[in-house]
């Protein structure tokens, strides 16, 4: 399905709110109703969607927002937990403005994208080969600058170093690529603890806590808006989980495998992390003293920024972004 525009007509389906095609097959998904995404402040863009294996016997739909000219240079923005794509309001006018085609997808579980139910559904492993199905496959993505936050890192990195012929340039903002070879912040492990042992779970707060300057009640409308009841949330509650915290995790081969080609990896690499983010303070030393890419480059500390910098400094980061790829044309 490589047609940009393609929209992925729905199927029928049997109970309000149910995925189409679950109850005969594949994982049990919710599909968030669209009338929860009305009047969004400050994101006006349609979704467009594209269908993913859910592995299962199933198909799950992945919904993205895909602005600007579709001759233009693309701008991959991958978003982390427990946020989506509307996360990057503020920066896709400033890239649209600069010639610049703008993809930030919501991840499965997450925004418009379908939800599985049960938490046992997601898995590191999962959540990449989802993007790349939707990502590479389906939209056939190329010479592609990936901005990635938080879990947008996690697994776009790990696309990254599948498939390097497919990226021109990464601009890594507050996120990291971990092997569990290395402790996790204490600020991330209270996270983590919070995330399953808190009986409350309000989505739109926690991102509101996560910037610096807070967040509206409009804008915390907005991020809860995916997530009508609590069985909407089983991704965004076990997320945090699925970081590599140990050198025998799931995911910590594939991850050192990613770090192996991240090693070679000599195409523009600019870290550009705010300065108020306990979570990934620090984190982006690694990259700029491991990655070839990174040596010699512009790297950056955005002021006024907390963990969800898109928030705080959301057009100083796309500015970043602007200045990077004209400064590396291919």
């Amino acid at each position: 399905m490589s047609d940009r525009h393609a929209t992925g007509v729905a199927r029928p389906v049997g109970l309000p709110g149910v995925r189409p095609g679950c109850l005969g097959g594949g994982m049990e998904a919710l599909r968030t109703p669209d009338e929860r995404f009305a009047d969004l402040p400050d994101f006006p863009y349609a979704p467009r969607y594209v269908e993913v294996d859910d592995t299962e016997g199933g198909r799950l739909r992945v919904a993205y927002v895909d602005e600007g000219p579709a001759d233009g240079e693309t701008v991959l923005l991958m978003h982390g937990e427990p946020s989506w794509s509307f996360l990057y309001r503020h920066l896709v006018p400033v890239l649209v403005g600069a010639g610049l085609r703008v993809v930030a997808p919501d991840l499965v579980g997450f925004g418009r994208s379908d939800k599985p139910v049960h938490r046992d559904d997601y898995s590191y492993a999962r959540h990449v080969a989802w993007m790349r199905e939707a990502l590479l496959d389906g939209l056939d993505l190329r010479d592609a600058t990936l901005v990635c936050q938080d879990w947008g890192g996690l697994i776009g990195l790990r696309l990254v170093a599948e498939h390097p012929d497919r990226f021109a340039r990464v601009v890594v903002a507050n996120t990291g690529l971990p092997t569990g070879d290395q402790p996790m912040s204490e600020a991330f492990l209270a996270w983590q603890r919070f995330s399953q042992e808190s009986p409350d779970f309000h989505i739109g707060r926690i991102v509101g806590n996560g910037t610096a300057r807070g967040a509206t009640p409009e804008v915390v409308a907005a991020y809860d808006a995916p997530f009508p009841d609590d069985r909407h949330t089983a991704g965004a509650r076990i997320f945090p989980t699925l970081v590599p915290t140990s050198p025998d995790d799931p995911a910590a081969a594939d991850n050192r495998a990613a770090w192996e080609v991240l090693g070679r990896w000599e195409k523009p690499f600019l870290t550009a992390f705010s300065d108020q983010d306990a979570i990934t303070r620090g984190g982006e030393r690694v990259f700029q003293k491991l990655v070839p890419g990174a040596q010699g480059m512009p790297h950056t500390t955005l002021a006024g920024g907390g963990h969800f910098l898109q928030e705080d400094v959301g057009p100083e980061l796309a500015r970043v972004v602007v200045d990077l790829i004209a400064a590396t044309p291919r």
